[in-house]
């Protein structure tokens, strides 16, 4: 694709965002439907209890569309394509369940983690076997080691995969404009990535996902008018993961998401020391709150785990290239 063809996945996404994002603030607003703040969260937090959430509805659906008609126009409506759409479409739609349950039910507890969890493996098994049926590449190539051919066992691989960064976007959303600007950067990342490998499917996706994230940033940057929530986040993960093992650079998503690495590990490191010890190793999880805790004000927290994710990204670039 020309940079000129390029620009028209990413600004058909943003605009789109940036048209319908108000009339489902609004919406959100005159039914007084919103996000209700963790009792165990940071006390300044309460004053964001009643913010309309399901944002990353609005930016899903502003990409899928964008991404369905420049495919088609660019002939590039591949298998490829159309997992990264299953895959991100399913977990929008588990986070979905999750947020409407919580927000229109009213109730604290929407999906329980049991139930996600089912979603989100029945989604990746069912990602392998279109993967595996197209014949697509089970190669694992695994740095300072080589590459290494694993057949059927690949699909475990994809399983952890699809779950673990899906989960691992869903708790690092918990600051205004954090996701959308870490998520944003590594999706710029895999965009470059694909273009260099000419697979402009791939690259189709990760544009359109970039314009409606930067398009739901303009509401969702302190103080945020809306909330991603987990139909954003979840699909984002997904997404993110999906991608990396389409363009066979997966063990990147390692640097380039390491944000969201670091922030899953935060929350399984105290967990399992105050299981063990009966004490807290952060004075909040994820780490984002231990941060905030310690007296940085939001917006430093958010620029400086932005600035983290341009330098992974950049070092993962410049590795690969």
């Amino acid at each position: 694709m020309y940079w000129t063809e390029m620009l028209l996945p990413w600004v058909s996404s943003f605009a789109l965002t940036i048209m319908a994002m108000p009339i489902v603030i609004g919406y959100f607003r005159t039914k007084q439907l919103g996000q209700t703040t963790r009792d165990e969260g940071p006390k300044w937090h309460e004053v964001k209890t009643g913010t309309p959430t399901m944002g990353g509805a609005v930016f899903l659906i502003a990409a899928v569309i964008s991404t369905v008609w420049v495919g088609i126009w660019q002939k590039s409506l591949t298998i490829s394509l159309m997992l990264l759409l299953f895959i991100t479409l399913l977990y929008g739609l588990l986070g979905f369940l999750d947020d409407f349950i919580k927000i229109f039910r009213k109730r604290n507890l929407g999906l329980t983690s049991k139930q996600k969890l089912i979603g989100q493996v029945v989604g990746g098994i069912l990602f392998f076997v279109v993967y595996q049926l197209s014949e697509l590449s089970t190669n694992l190539a695994i740095p300072f080691i080589g590459t290494i051919h694993l057949g059927w066992l690949y699909g475990i691989f994809v399983l952890f995969w699809l779950v673990g960064f899906s989960n691992a976007v869903n708790l690092t959303d918990g600051l205004d404009g954090l996701v959308a600007g870490t998520a944003g950067i590594a999706y710029t990342a895999y965009a470059v990535i694909a273009w260099q490998q000419q697979q402009t499917d791939v690259l189709i996706f990760c544009l359109t996902i970039i314009g409606g994230l930067v398009g739901f940033f303009f509401f969702n940057k302190k103080p945020a008018k809306i909330f991603m929530g987990d139909v954003g986040s979840l699909a984002l993960g997904g997404g993110l993961a999906a991608v990396s093992i389409l363009l066979k650079q997966e063990w990147s998503l390692l640097l380039i998401g390491l944000i969201f690495v670091i922030e899953t590990a935060s929350v399984m490191i105290q967990v399992t020391s105050f299981k063990l010890t009966g004490k807290r190793v952060f004075k909040m999880s994820p780490i984002h709150h231990h941060f905030e805790m310690s007296g940085w004000s939001e917006w430093r927290v958010v620029l400086t785990f932005w600035f983290i994710s341009l330098v992974t990204a950049a070092l993962s670039l410049w590795l690969i290239f």
